[in-house]
């Protein structure tokens, strides 16, 4: 799943949040404050509207307690990071993992010099 920059900002700003308590209810507001104070100025509906996309690509689960709702990661950092590495070895290496590893050797001598 290829994710765009604030779906990223939000997904790490869930999981930062949720660190220490993967129960921790943590509402839109939590997001947007949490964004806010890392730099990172949206509005609360621009937010809304990006965590509702996440949630129909299953990526977030929705959830209300009385009449407020609240989100859930479907996945934890560690297996979104293992699918982005599967679907990008799939599209751009034809599966082959060795192939993405040499990339990612080659690329990074280039971009220490």
């Amino acid at each position: 799943m290829v994710c765009g920059k604030l779906e990223i900002d939000i997904l790490n700003s869930l999981w930062s949040l949720t660190e220490n308590n993967e129960d921790r209810d943590v509402s839109i507001q939590d997001i947007v404050d949490y964004l806010s104070a890392n730099g990172v100025e949206r509005a609360y509906t621009t937010i809304k509207t990006v965590m509702d996309r996440l949630t129909v690509k299953s990526v977030l689960v929705r959830y209300k307690v009385g009449k407020k709702f609240f989100y859930k990661a479907a996945m934890n950092k560690r297996e979104m990071a293992l699918e982005a590495v599967k679907s990008v070895t799939e599209q751009f290496f034809n599966g082959n993992y060795t192939d993405l590893i040499r990339f990612v050797e080659h690329e990074h001598e280039d971009m220490l010099v």
